[in-house]
C-alpha cells in the first residue's frame, strides 16, 4: 500500500486519472468536474453580492473568502475569493444565473473563466494567408530591431541589407515568424514620427515579405504604420501599447484582417493587485479590438515583461504566467535579454542567453504559445526540450 499526491490541471486529466484507477469511462467523464479545484478572484462586489456568492458556494461544499466587513454590510465593496472544485463553482454559477442584483453576468463571467481554465485548444492561425500552429508546440519569434538605438544589438542591423540577411538567417534556426521593429523601445529611448519609422521599416519590409517562407509581424504602435506595413504585405501587427497609443490602429488591423498581439504596457509601476490589474487591462483592450471589429480568435496577449514593472513585479508575472489563462488566449512572452536578466545575474545584455533561456522554460512550462527572442538557434533547442516535458500528450508516448 502507498499514498501519493496527483497533479489535475483540467477535467480532462481528470477523466484519464479516474479511468486509471479502473473506472467506466461515463463514470470518470461524471466525476471529473469533482477532482479539479479552482480558486477564483471576483472584485468589487457589493455586500449583497458577495454574501449571495458565499452562502451559494457553503451550500455546495465549496467556500468563499469576503472582506470583514461583507456580513454586516459595513463595507461598501469587496473582493472575494471563491474556492472549490469545477462542479461545485459550476453549480453556484447556475443558481447565480437565476439571482437579480447583476449576479447573472457575474455568473455568465465565471463560466467564461472555468472553460477558459480547461485549457486552449490548438489551432491555426491565419496570417493572412501564412498559418501557424497555435498550441501543437511552442513557437519562436525572432526579433529584428532595425532601429540606430536597440538595447541588445546597439543597431547592427539598420542597414536593410544587414537586416533581411539576419532575418533569413533566424529562419533557417528555426524561427517561425519574424518580428520588426523600426521603434526602440529602450528606456529613455526617444519617440520618432510615424515618416521616421516607415522608412526604417519598408525597405526590409518590401525584400522580407518577397524571401521569407515565415510571416512577418511588425511591431509599432502607430496606425500610419501599421497601414502602409499591412499594405506592403505584413501578416501581423504588434502592438506594445495594446491600441492605447493610437486609437487609429485598430481599425488599420480590422480592415486588413492581420493577427495582433496586444502587450500590457503603463507609465508607472503602481499596481492595486498585479496580476488582477494586468488582465483588467486585457479586457479593456479586448473590448477596444472588439468594437473596431478584430475577431477574438486574432488576438494573442503579451504579459509586458520589462515594461512599467519593476524587477520584482517582473519576477513575479513570471511566476504567475498561468493567472493570464482566464482570458483564453494565446500567450506571447518575451524576455530576451531583458534588464530582469540583467539585473538578477548582473551581467550585459549580450551575456544573458542562459538567463533567457531560463524564463523560456519557465514561461513553456506555465502554457506560453510564442516566445520573443534574439538568440534563434539557441532558444528553438530551449523550446524543442521544454516542449518534450510538458507537452507530450499520453498517446504520443515514446521510447527511450
Amino acid at each position: 500500500m502507498s499514498v501519493r499526491n496527483v497533479v489535475i490541471l483540467n477535467k480532462e486529466q481528470a477523466a484519464r486519472e479516474i479511468a486509471g484507477v479502473g473506472a467506466d469511462s461515463g463514470g470518470a467523464r461524471w466525476m471529473a468536474p469533482k477532482a479539479v479545484h479552482r480558486v477564483l478572484r471576483i472584485s468589487g462586489l457589493t455586500p449583497r453580492q458577495a454574501n449571495i456568492i458565499k452562502q451559494e458556494m457553503l451550500g455546495k461544499g465549496g467556500d468563499a473568502a469576503v472582506a470583514r466587513g461583507v456580513v454586516d454590510c459595513s463595507a461598501e465593496k469587496s473582493d472575494l475569493l471563491v474556492m472549490g472544485t469545477v462542479k461545485q463553482i459550476e453549480s453556484m454559477a447556475a443558481k447565480l444565473k437565476l439571482q437579480p442584483f447583476g449576479l447573472k453576468a457575474i455568473a455568465e463571467e465565471v463560466r467564461e473563466v472555468l472553460a477558459a481554465l480547461e485549457g486552449r485548444k490548438p489551432f491555426q492561425l491565419d496570417c493572412r494567408g501564412k498559418m501557424l500552429p497555435i498550441g501543437l508546440r511552442t513557437l519562436v519569434m525572432g526579433i529584428l530591431n532595425v532601429t540606430p538605438d536597440s538595447f541588445s544589438d546597439g543597431g547592427r542591423f539598420y542597414d536593410p541589407g544587414l537586416a533581411v540577411d539576419h532575418a533569413l538567417r533566424m529562419q533557417e534556426e528555426g524561427a517561425e515568424i519574424i518580428d520588426l521593429g523600426g521603434e526602440s523601445t529602450r528606456p529613455g529611448h526617444r519617440s520618432i514620427e510615424p515618416e521616421e519609422e516607415i522608412a526604417r521599416v519598408m525597405p526590409v519590409l518590401s525584400r522580407l515579405v518577397r524571401e521569407l517562407r515565415v510571416p512577418v509581424s511588425v511591431d509599432t504602435t502607430k496606425a500610419a504604420v501599421a497601414l502602409q506595413a499591412l499594405e506592403a504585405g505584413a501578416q501581423m501587427i504588434n502592438d506594445q501599447w495594446a491600441l492605447r497609443a493610437d486609437p487609429e490602429i485598430a481599425g488599420v488591423v480590422a480592415r486588413y484582417g492581420a493577427p495582433l498581439i496586444l502587450m500590457h504596457n503603463q507609465n508607472g509601476t503602481e499596481y492595486s493587485d498585479l496580476m488582477g490589474d494586468m488582465v483588467e487591462y486585457f479586457r479593456e483592450s479586448l473590448a477596444k479590438a472588439r468594437e473596431a471589429g478584430i475577431a477574438r480568435d486574432k488576438i494573442l496577449i503579451d504579459p509586458g515583461i520589462g515594461f512599467g514593472k519593476t524587477l520584482d513585479q517582473n519576477l513575479e508575472a513570471m511566476r504567475r504566467l498561468k493567472e493570464l489563462d482566464c482570458l483564453g488566449l494565446p500567450v506571447l512572452l518575451g524576455t530576451s535579454r531583458k534588464s530582469m536578466i540583467g539585473k538578477t545575474l548582473d551581467l550585459p545584455a549580450d551575456q544573458r542567453v542562459e538567463g533567457t533561456a531560463a524564463t523560456v522554460a519557465l514561461g513553456i512550462a506555465q502554457g506560453v504559445d510564442i516566445v520573443r527572442v534574439h538568440d534563434v538557434r539557441e532558444m528553438v533547442r530551449v523550446a524543442r526540450m521544454t516542449d518534450a516535458m510538458v507537452r507530450l500528450r499520453p498517446e504520443e508516448g515514446r521510447d527511450g
